[in-house]
């Protein structure tokens, strides 16, 4: 009898790491795209009249965190198919024009577009450090997992209960756990592509473009809440 074969033959591993850095590549390229609906999307936002919220302050969020949810299920259904990216490019539009209230508000403020522009810029440098990290040194930070799911649902369920009772400081004190969470779903989501969690290129770019997203209007959130100018 031949002796077990126990480990992978270097044409093998060779075929591994290309696949994985296919995927990683294609995830870049996507999420860059993706920027394009979403810058698009928060044009027309902040020329949105969301006069509505006003009126419905609760039923709002609420109707808009379930179309998101539903695109998101869509996109997860279809992720093997263009649909899927089609679907992609959607979510992202919706979420841009979602931005348009909070962009709206911060513009009222003297410095809310260098407010804004700074927390775009930090949102970048966390990715590109924190992803960088994780494709640099290949380590797996699939431990994180878990913790990072509880943290998650913790952060639903007090935005939410937020939403009723509207507390200034529990709004805060959510951002600046979003702006730790989201950093770690960033780290999370890249390690998972380059050791080979995540051979989907559509669904590893909305992880990503989701922690981004979140990572971004926290920021935003902290910065006008702490360096925002009034008139």
């Amino acid at each position: 009898m031949q002796p077990e074969l126990r480990y992978s033959s270097p044409t093998a591993q060779t075929g591994l790491a290309v696949a994985r850095n296919k995927v990683l590549r294609n995830t870049y390229m996507m999420l860059g795209l993706t920027m394009i609906p979403t810058v698009i999307g928060a044009m027309i936002g902040m020329s949105t009249n969301f006069a509505f919220l006003a009126q419905a302050p609760i039923m709002g969020p609420l109707v808009m965190f379930a179309v998101m949810m539903g695109l998101l299920f869509g996109v997860s259904a279809t992720r093997n198919s263009v649909m899927g990216i089609v679907l992609l490019f959607a979510f992202t539009f919706v979420a841009g024009w979602w931005l348009g209230p909070i962009l709206q508000y911060a513009l009222h403020f003297k410095n809310g577009g260098q407010v804004i522009a700074t927390a775009a810029a930090g949102t970048g440098a966390i990715f590109f450090t924190l992803a960088g990290i994780a494709t640099v040194t290949k380590k797996d930070f699939g431990f994180m997992g878990n913790f990072l799911f509880v943290g998650l649902i913790l952060l639903i369920i007090a935005s939410l209960a937020n939403l009723f009772f509207a507390v200034p400081a529990a709004s805060l004190a959510i951002s600046a756990v979003a702006v730790l969470l989201f950093s770690g779903f960033i780290l999370f989501d890249v390690s998972r592509i380059v050791n080979g969690g995540e051979t989907n290129y559509v669904m590893a770019t909305m992880g990503l473009y989701l922690s981004i997203y979140n990572l971004f209007t926290s920021l935003l959130h902290l910065l006008l809440a702490f360096s925002g100018e009034k008139d």
